[in-house]
């Protein structure tokens, strides 16, 4: 048997991460991975965006400063510094997993990285914490090349792993993504992308589910961003990867 702990966005909300890795038991209480983790019986996919909180409370909370102004750089690098540190955690855990740990390149994750698109949202917040030419910093080099080594998809077995859809565009972030708002909608009216590709099972972020995770009523795929809810998914194998798994909803 396999199973594989598959968590939603994260947008640094660190603690709700390490929250449910610890109810997966895909943790132990010194933030290394456990012994099924090590030898494979377990495996974690996180869907990608590391960083950039959702809420102006989220910045608050993440780095004490209150109001959080998003044009102080003092603020900026507060919320950097806080994040870089928990990016550390994360690399460190992965890197100790042999393999095991899996972690998908979200659009945030590459707007942090290659800055070519500022994000934000209809709340106010612009994320320019990693923006060193609008009162940001860098992301250290060594975190730099971590991002660049992220999976835009991941196959095990016959099941696909990607940030917003099955389609390949889906996975290049470029001025083309932003504008079709397909990326964000497939789900709803054309969730026979996932069965067209070849794919037995979907697992897909980058959409918020505010009802918790979303599991296709045919089952072809799972929308999982819904670490706001506190669920993930967890798949199981009974006897091969290559079988259509069954799954479930956690709440941690």
């Amino acid at each position: 048997m396999i199973k594989i702990i598959a968590i939603g966005d994260i947008h640094a909300d660190f603690g709700k991460l390490w929250a449910a890795l610890k109810l997966a038991y895909a943790v132990d209480e010194t933030g290394h991975p456990t012994p099924p983790v090590l030898d494979g019986r377990y495996q974690v996919v996180i869907m990608g965006d590391l960083v950039h909180p959702k809420t102006v409370n989220q910045y608050e909370m993440l780095t004490g400063r209150e109001p959080f102004d998003f044009k102080d750089p003092k603020h900026l690098l507060s919320a950097a510094r806080a994040q870089i540190r928990e990016l550390y955690r994360i690399k460190k855990y992965q890197e100790a997993a042999l393999g095991n740990i899996h972690i998908i390149f979200g659009n945030h994750d590459d707007a942090a990285l290659n800055h070519e698109h500022l994000l934000g949202n209809a709340h106010g917040i612009t994320h320019l914490e990693f923006e060193p030419e609008k009162g940001g910093v860098a992301l250290p080099q060594d975190l730099q090349d971590w991002f660049a080594g992220f999976a835009r998809d991941i196959h095990i077995g016959n099941t696909h792993f990607a940030h917003a859809g099955p389609l390949p565009s889906m996975s290049y972030f470029d001025d083309m993504f932003y504008a079709d708002k397909e990326s964000k909608r497939w789900w709803q009216q054309k969730g026979r992308f996932v069965t067209d590709a070849g794919y037995v099972f979907g697992v897909y972020g980058h959409t918020v589910m505010p009802d918790g995770v979303h599991i296709d009523e045919l089952g072809r795929f799972a929308m999982i961003d819904a670490m706001d809810r506190r669920q993930f998914l967890e798949l199981i194998y009974p006897n091969n990867l290559n079988e259509k798994p069954t799954y479930r909803a956690v709440i941690f």
